[in-house]
């Protein structure tokens, strides 16, 4: 119940806020994590053994004050919804924007079931992507803060999330039903922290959500979106500055 509350308090929430299972806290938790708790890759490049482990989550993200990717993040709110009583399953994506061809399963999303469906919830994109949990059935449109997804089903690659960009529907990620234990996503996270292919590893990728759009630091770039647009733009002279924006920009405890 303390480590509840201490998460509670990481994402801006009350500590004695009412748990239900619907979607509306749903909706209000994920919203609450993706405005509060970034998306960084620093531990990747510090060259730093990353962990699935609760304990070591918990540490990370609500002592430390710091953030993760999709295998972290996802996890730390699969272990926070369970503790809630929430049923969840944990499934493995291919990331499928921007690829010729069908790449790697290395990304994690969550089905959590409510008293008003079952809804996909991913706090793990630093990328423009939906900031409250999507629906888990085929074809339905879902709007949300400007940004219209849709479900579709597909025999090779399970369900297949796509969003709207310019009037065209355009494939955002992949997943399928088998349950994943924690243990199963260390491989791929190893990939993504050491492969030589691996865009993980390279350089500063830090983003969060804001409530029109985000914030991100790309190597030494800073910007900040509305929607689509780019609304401000500022390259860091060094990484000393690059290191103030994530303490200012991002709340990181760096």
């Amino acid at each position: 119940m303390e480590q509840i509350r201490a998460y509670f308090n990481r994402l801006g929430l009350p500590e004695d806020l009412e748990v239900t299972k619907t979607y509306e806290f749903l909706k209000a938790l994920q919203y609450a994590h993706v405005t509060t708790v970034p998306y960084e890759n620093l531990d990747i490049l510090r060259g730093k053994a990353l962990s699935m482990k609760w304990d070591d989550l918990f540490d990370k993200i609500v002592t430390r004050h710091m953030g993760g990717y999709c295998f972290e993040l996802n996890g730390a709110l699969s272990y926070l919804l369970k503790s809630l009583g929430f049923e969840v399953e944990n499934y493995f994506g291919r990331y499928l924007r921007g690829e010729s061809t069908i790449p790697v399963r290395r990304h994690r999303v969550l089905a959590v079931k409510t008293e008003d469906g079952v809804y996909m919830c991913d706090t793990g994109i630093g990328e423009k992507a939906p900031r409250l949990p999507l629906l888990l059935k085929e074809g339905v449109i879902q709007e949300q803060c400007g940004e219209t997804y849709r479900f579709d089903r597909d025999d090779e690659l399970g369900w297949v999330l796509s969003d709207l960009h310019h009037g065209e529907w355009r494939r955002f990620f992949s997943f399928t039903e088998e349950k994943q234990l924690d243990i199963d996503f260390d491989h791929a996270s190893y990939w993504c922290e050491k492969h030589e292919a691996s865009p993980f590893n390279k350089t500063y990728m830090i983003a969060m959500k804001t409530e029109c759009g985000r914030k991100t630091l790309d190597g030494l770039t800073y910007k900040e979106f509305t929607g689509d647009e780019i609304t401000k733009i500022h390259e860091a002279a060094d990484d000393a500055e690059a290191r103030e924006i994530m303490k200012r920009e991002f709340g990181l405890g760096v």
